[in-house]
């Protein structure tokens, strides 16, 4: 693995809490990577999250498209989002974080932070935009500012486009896997842990090519029913953190421990919401075939050798979470309009080429899907470099 070519920590001097940026590389010399807000939120992390960045920018790159890949990089702030003093620190850090946002780093949304609330403070802090680094890479700036802005205007039965296209990539990457075993959608069960953006939309997705989603966790507990859980009113019963209110529980449904939605008998396991969550000491209750990394790097590597070796198959993160962040660009630059019918379809014959060329690579190396993954990206790295220019 590379050196970063940028770490930064920085110190909130209001509250002593700490701050990351990490750029991992820059492709035109601008890098792309979101801004996560979370208790505990560390360097090692955010240093791990911009190198899956620059995977998932060039495990994207088609040299037929408008959206030329970015280099990777990635935000973090250790504080818990519902503190009263975390939006005063949001806005803090982006003030300090402002130059690299002007010049480096285009980000957005992540773990603990919604777009708006990123936008809101970034306004606060100064800034044009959290993306403005990459107006100077824009033919139309204008025209692309508008088509950006709306894009994320559009809803779709009461969920905004830029909060579904992720859970639609995610969908997609399971059903791509489960067609290649030829498994039906009708008898597979689902357990998603995280009901946020990433985490509900992907349920939705999943619900409606046919799947069961049997359990879904927040950060109350598992709520599971072994018939299948009404999706869209728990989704309708969310508060802005993705916490579902339990009144709108069915007679069927049951209120479980918050680490039940390991165990659930499922075919189909769904991490969506924190890093770290798999670990070699609870890999073993575990009974779905697949787990798909709606999250960022949650399934630690030994726990993703223990499963191997149990005929676990994980579809990593830099695959399967990938595509908001192209979504982002696909619309910034032009491959697609601010229409939802058009955004699905680029995402889901975007998402299944990419998950069936891992997979593929995978079974013919001999390998994981990860490393089948990062294989593929390191490949497309240097012709990226020599077409476009790139630091390291």
């Amino acid at each position: 693995m590379t050196t970063p070519l940028l770490s930064l920590t920085w110190t909130d001097h209001v509250t002593g809490r700490q701050g990351f940026l990490v750029i991992d590389r820059l492709v035109r010399g601008v890098s792309s990577g979101g801004l996560r807000m979370r208790p505990g939120c560390t360097l090692d992390e955010v240093t791990g999250l911009a190198r899956g960045m620059s995977m998932k920018e060039a495990l994207h790159y088609d040299p037929e498209a408008r959206y030329i890949p970015l280099g990777g990089a990635k935000g973090g702030i250790d504080c818990d989002p519902r503190d009263p003093e975390a939006y005063g620190v949001l806005v803090r850090y982006l003030r300090t974080m402002r130059p690299y946002i002007e010049n480096l780093w285009t980000t957005g949304e992540d773990l603990g932070l919604s777009q708006d609330v990123v936008d809101r403070a970034a306004a606060e802090a100064g800034l044009v935009s959290s993306v403005q680094a990459v107006y100077p890479l824009l033919g139309d700036e204008a025209g692309a500012r508008t088509r950006l802005a709306d894009a994320f205007a559009v809803e779709v039965d009461g969920i905004g486009l830029d909060e579904l296209v992720g859970g639609c990539g995610v969908a997609e990457a399971v059903l791509t896997a489960l067609d290649r075993a030829g498994v039906p959608y009708w008898r597979t069960r689902a357990a998603v842990q995280g009901l946020g953006t990433m985490g509900g939309a992907t349920a939705r997705f999943l619900t409606r090519a046919g799947l069961t989603v049997v359990a879904v966790a927040d950060i109350k507990g598992t709520i599971a029913n072994p018939a299948g859980l009404d999706i869209e009113a728990l989704l309708a019963a969310r508060d802005a953190y993705g916490t579902v209110d339990r009144a709108a529980l069915r007679p069927g449904d049951r209120e479980l421990p918050g680490d039940a939605w390991l165990s659930a008998e499922t075919e189909v396991l769904v991490p969506a919401a924190v890093s770290y969550v798999i670990d070699a000491a609870n890999q073993g209750r575990i009974t779905a075939r697949w787990i798909a990394e709606a999250a960022n790097m949650p399934v630690r590597p030994e726990a993703e050798e223990l499963l191997a070796v149990r005929g676990v198959t994980v579809l990593p993160d830099v695959v399967v979470n990938s595509a908001t962040n192209a979504w982002w660009w696909w619309t910034l630059f032009g491959d697609v309009g601010p229409d939802a019918d058009e955004a699905f379809a680029h995402t889901r014959r975007s998402m299944r080429a990419l998950t069936d060329l891992a997979l593929a690579r995978a079974e013919t190396d001999g390998t994981t899907p990860r490393a089948a993954a990062h294989a593929i990206a390191e490949d497309r790295l240097p012709v990226i470099a020599e077409r476009f220019g790139q630091l390291r």
